[in-house]
């Protein structure tokens, strides 16, 4: 059972330890992956989010023995629903706030108040992202200067954000699921004086094209076998059963 950590009370927080936290919405049918459905299901749907978390989980875990992996869940009181999803040794911590820009800084003023060095959240869209992303995302958090961590993405977001400190500037005024986070995430920093170090870019899978470009790295010609396997066998067991027109239709 997951450890459910609370913001008001005392954790047992490893000393310089960084959160490595997903973002994430419980994974029920028909409230996930809304924009894949078509072409998929939403049972299906709701399948390919749980491989996308064992994926980036199991990614976090291998990012070194500074970072603890940690579920920033919705829902309240949904905390259940991750058992078997989530390795057991990830803690969990509510999501509070309206706006996303609002979750994702409470997010972050959480994590650092029950006591963790410093923080990245990170989407559960890019199953592609690797643990050496993840670790040099902690490794440049553990320098004493003032900076943020970003990872593009392909749309023009990000799917990590970290910091030692939260300055809600870098929140606000944000025109969140357009092609101009990142960038305006970047002015914010600047605005407020912060280094920003920028990561290797993937990308989220949240529509049908980077859907068929996901089955198409992860089962083409020039696959590697090492890439988010979780979602691998998903996707290789949904097209030999189903066919690759149903899952990726031109």
């Amino acid at each position: 059972m997951h450890r459910v950590l609370d913001r008001q009370g005392r954790n047992q927080i490893a000393a310089c330890r960084c959160a490595l936290a997903i973002m994430t919405k419980a994974p029920r049918a028909g409230t996930v992956k809304t924009r894949l459905q078509p072409p998929l299901t939403p049972s299906e749907a709701a399948e390919l989010n749980i491989c996308f978390l064992r994926d980036i989980a199991a990614a976090i875990a291998e990012a070194g023995e500074h970072s603890q992996g940690v579920g920033v869940f919705t829902p309240a009181r949904s905390e259940k629903e991750y058992e078997g999803i989530l390795p057991s040794h990830f803690d969990l911590i509510p999501q509070r706030g309206n706006g996303f820009g609002e979750r994702l800084a409470n997010a972050a003023d959480d994590l650092l108040q029950v006591g963790f060095e410093s923080c990245c959240l990170i989407n559960s869209d890019s199953p592609t992202a690797t643990a050496e992303a993840f670790r040099e995302a902690v490794a440049r958090l553990q320098s004493a200067d003032d900076r943020i961590v970003l990872g593009p993405s392909d749309d023009g977001g990000y799917y990590l954000i970290g910091m030692r400190k939260l300055n809600r500037h870098l929140f606000e005024e944000i025109d969140w699921s357009t092609e101009r986070v990142f960038a305006q995430t970047e002015e914010r920093a600047r605005e407020v004086g912060l280094k920003v170090h920028v990561l290797p870019k993937f990308y989220d899978v949240d529509d049908g094209a980077t859907l068929r470009r996901l089955c198409e790295e992860l089962l083409g010609r020039n696959s590697q076998g090492d890439i988010a396997p979780v979602t691998t066998k998903f996707l290789a067991e949904l097209i030999a059963r189903e066919g690759w027109e149903r899952l990726c239709p031109q």
